[in-house]
């Protein structure tokens, strides 16, 4: 049997390989191109779980690769969803301080957001918050009112309708367990055949590590899985939230902290909290893979995150297991909810990418400099 062969393999059918394999056949039409997923259906795992924030830019270096892909990102989606009828909402977010220490990291955050071309930023003081979100608490606060939010599975799927039209096999079902070098390109194998690409595009988010290992790439950096828990606002007291309620990020934290999510449907998610997971698609407490857990714990880069955030870790699962703890960060920005009105909420598992030495951190949760850019701190490291 003649083993099928394409010019270009995405690993992935989530939002990432979708689009990379739209963008490749918009510049190539001519490819041929394959998308292989393991699951029955794309977009199972960080799209389908994602929360579904449009962010502004408001965090990242100014010129950092972050920076100007979040923001002309930003545009390029709200033109997609406008082309292809996807309904999103320019809810707003706000920023809220609620000590005076906060206050100058606000500054910064604004700051950067100007130098990164965020339309419309203001700092506001209690009364203009008042106007915006009327039930929430804070000193000040930066108003983003571009920020928004969609369906990322919508989107994944609109990426996804065309692409068999344009010449792109799609095929759910497929786990890439090994990869074959060959001169001419790769071959790579899946339980039932195999498939022969000249290049190999790897967007298997949890599992992008792995995928790198087996085309004979570097150990690190290597995926853990860190689970966020959301509880649901009870429906009757979604009104009292307009759109994004968000705290100032402190760097010395490797997460960004709880925060009121507004969904498309009139839902108001509270969370996430952050948390080891027990497996790399770990959505629940108790779902435990042995040896994925084994593999994160003994890792010296966990082990690294641990000992410098271990107070913070600690908070976080004690969070994760009182509900009391967790409405009490609520309640800092809005002083209303009360036990009875956090219910249960589906969780996420975020693919968290750690060196040797330290942790290659989200820069939604840090202000260094070095945190805008992907690539600045891998080659640094």
């Amino acid at each position: 049997m003649t083993e099928p062969r394409y010019d270009i393999a995405i690993i992935g059918a989530g939002i990432v390989g979708l689009a990379t394999a739209r963008e490749l056949l918009a510049r190539f039409p001519s490819l041929r191109l394959v998308v292989l997923e393991k699951e029955q259906a794309i977009g199972q795992h960080q799209t389908g779980h994602n929360i579904g924030v449009i962010h502004s830019g408001v965090y990242y270096a100014p010129g950092s690769l972050k920076a100007r892909a979040c923001v002309s990102g930003k545009a390029r989606l709200i033109r997609f969803c406008d082309e292809h009828g996807i309904r999103y909402e320019l809810c707003g977010k706000v920023i809220v301080a609620t000590h005076e220490e906060e206050l100058p990291r606000l500054e910064q955050l604004y700051q950067r957001g100007l130098a990164n071309g965020v339309p419309g930023l203001e700092l506001i003081g209690p009364g203009r918050l008042h106007e915006i979100e009327p039930d929430v608490f804070g000193i000040k606060a930066l108003y983003s009112p571009t920020t928004g939010i969609v369906d990322f599975g919508q989107v994944a799927e609109a990426f996804a309708q065309p692409l068999l039209s344009q010449g792109c096999e799609s095929l759910t079902g497929h786990e890439v367990i090994a990869i074959k070098q060959r001169g001419t390109g790769s071959r790579l194998i899946i339980p039932s055949h195999a498939v022969e690409a000249c290049y190999v595009i790897g967007c298997a988010g949890l599992y992008a590590d792995r995928l790198a290992n087996l085309s004979g790439s570097s150990p690190t950096p290597r995926i853990v899985p860190f689970r966020g828990d959301y509880y649901l606002l009870r429906p009757r007291r979604s009104g009292v939230i307009r759109g994004l309620i968000y705290p100032v990020p402190d760097p010395r934290f490797p997460f960004l902290g709880v925060h009121f999510t507004r969904r498309l449907n009139g839902e108001v998610w509270l969370g996430p909290n952050a948390v080891l997971a027990f497996a790399r698609e770990g959505y629940h407490r108790m779902t435990i893979n042995a040896g994925e857990l084994w593999e994160t714990l003994r890792y010296i880069g966990s082990r690294k995150l641990a000992s410098r955030y271990w107070r913070v870790g600690l908070a976080e699962l004690y969070r994760d297991f009182s509900k009391a703890a967790f409405l009490k960060a609520l309640q800092r920005y809005l002083p209303d909810p009360r036990p009875a009105d956090l219910l249960p909420s589906p969780s996420g598992v975020r693919a968290q990418a750690l060196t040797w030495t330290a942790p290659l951190l989200d820069a939604e949760a840090h202000l260094t400099p070095e945190s805008g850019a992907f690539l600045k701190i891998t080659a640094r490291e």
